[in-house]
């Protein structure tokens, strides 16, 4: 049986064209941010790069189950390098020795490919196919079905279109067909053909399109999603975009929404790639300068606070000061649905428990503009860690907070807006987190215990060029409705 068909490659489609990423305020900012970051941080910023390409080099074998490693060992080679010392043999299903000669071959391709980028190479099918060679110099077999359906180990034909049908089973049993051998040169032709119309579109989008029809064509006999990821990298970073590390933790989301794709849905495929680089360009944006926070002589100190400030007068310019009226426009609409969200929620705890004593909903708005920004910095900080965001306090912070107690239980939900980044970069993201207030029976105000939960997920990043309007009604409102869903949930509970 089979699940999926086979069929010649498509352009990508008006409604996969319609696909809104909302990443343009974001480019505009990154864009506008790259030259003082490669002033004033040029060698953290190669160094961040270099990393990134240390992990794709790891992960992408992990994905395609060509080894493993574990996290600790992986965290350690990516910051250090490629060191055989460094892979204890316990810490890894390959001989350390063997795996880091994978490693460095994939890290090998990802030069190949920054080659292109640099305009030494052009993409052509003839690149395509080096750049498979070099994915897969250090793999010389793999394990396929022969003639009778008997699994063996066969010699993997390296930088070569396969020269019979490569159509996996699935779990199910099902079989996914992929583009028969005889149409691969004419499919990959055709690939980069219809690549050449989308010059004017969302690189993001771009390479999701150009990820998922390649693996549709599926022209060598192994390593397809190592080269669909390198292509992926290569065009993010002609377009002066941060390479994306799809990771062991995103397989099974990555894996759906390929399938989604293979369906007639780009949007799955395109939106994981999406979050990806919005975190990546919040991480670079964060990046410290080097040396700064190394002890230096009172003259330098001045001279550094001299340029900083010079810099920071520069940089505050009316485009990028927008994102503050960004900020106080979501302010403002986070502000209403918390205050209607929260009375539903009083409502319905009044219906069910009529003896309970229950408070009014309390909704407080805080900025400059209030005297109260500097209220939750460390709760903040708290929401930014897994994504190591800088959160910059020296410009200026807002927050919506609401409020409501049932019985010993009382809920203060935050969604604080603010600055990222070392620099004034004309980005924001908004964090939301709550507080659960335990009260004993004494209400004395040394009985009460908090708890904190982090509410949002992921951030909502928005830029000076944001539309507010637009990503108030399109974005912004599913996102605050996940971040209340959950702590309502996690207070409900409490009761």
């Amino acid at each position: 049986m089979v699940a999926h068909y086979w069929s010649p490659i498509t352009p990508m489609s008006e409604e996969e064209q319609a696909i809104d990423l909302s990443l343009q305020p974001l480019y505009g900012a990154w864009y506008a941010s790259q030259a003082g970051l490669q002033a004033s941080r040029g060698d953290n910023l190669k160094a961040f790069n270099e990393r990134l390409i240390r992990r794709m080099s790891v992960e992408t074998g992990i994905i395609e189950r060509l080894y493993d490693v574990d996290r600790g060992t992986t965290e350690t080679i990516v910051e250090a390098g490629f060191n055989v010392d460094l892979v204890p043999p316990l810490s890894t299903d390959t001989e350390p020795a063997r795996l880091i000669e994978m490693l460095k071959g994939h890290e090998n391709a990802y030069g190949l490919l920054m080659d292109c980028v640099s305009g030494q190479r052009e993409l052509t099918v003839g690149f395509i196919r080096d750049v498979h060679h070099a994915f897969t110099l250090h793999q010389d077999t793999i394990t396929a079905p022969d003639m009778f359906g008997v699994m063996r180990k066969i010699p993997l034909l390296k930088g070569e279109y396969k020269k019979l049908p490569n159509n996996p089973n699935r779990p199910d049993g099902l079989v996914h067909q992929y583009c028969p051998p005889e149409q691969v040169a004419s499919e990959m032709e055709n690939l980069l053909r219809y690549l050449a119309e989308c010059d004017n579109l969302d690189p993001v989008l771009v390479s999701a399109w150009l990820h998922h029809r390649f693996t549709q064509i599926h022209p060598f006999q192994d390593g397809n999603g190592r080269v669909a990821r390198g292509l992926v990298t290569l065009l993010l970073m002609k377009a002066n975009l941060l390479p994306i590390v799809i990771d062991r933790d995103m397989r099974s989301a990555y894996i759906t929404a390929l399938e989604e794709a293979d369906a007639g849905h780009l949007a799955a495929l395109a939106d994981l790639f999406a979050e990806q680089e919005r975190r990546l360009i919040i991480k670079a944006l964060s990046l410290e300068a080097e040396g700064e926070q190394k002890p230096f002589a009172a003259s330098a100190v001045i001279e550094d606070i001299g340029a900083r400030l010079r810099r920071r007068q520069e940089e505050r310019t009316a485009a990028f000061a927008q994102v503050n009226q960004v900020a106080l426009r979501l302010r403002e609409n986070a502000r209403a649905m918390i205050e209607g969200t929260l009375s539903e929620l009083r409502q319905s705890v009044l219906d069910s428990a009529q003896s309970m004593q229950v408070e009014s909903v309390y909704v407080d708005l805080g900025g400059p503009e209030e005297g109260n920004a500097h209220w939750y910095r460390q709760d903040v900080i708290n929401s930014t860690q897994d994504s190591k965001t800088f959160v910059n306090f020296n410009e200026p912070h807002y927050f919506v907070k609401g409020a409501f107690r049932a019985g010993r239980e009382r809920l203060v939900f935050v969604v604080s807006f603010h600055h990222v980044g070392r620099d004034l970069s004309g980005v924001m993201e908004a964090t939301a987190f709550a507080q659960f207030e335990s009260y004993e029976a004494s209400e004395e105000p040394h009985s009460k215990s908090v708890d904190f939960a982090l509410c949002s997920r992921s951030p909502f990043v928005f830029a000076y060029e944001t539309q507010p309007e637009v990503v108030a009604e399109l974005f912004f409102g599913e996102w605050l409705d996940h971040a209340l869903a959950l702590a309502m949930g996690d207070w409900g509970r409490r009761l």
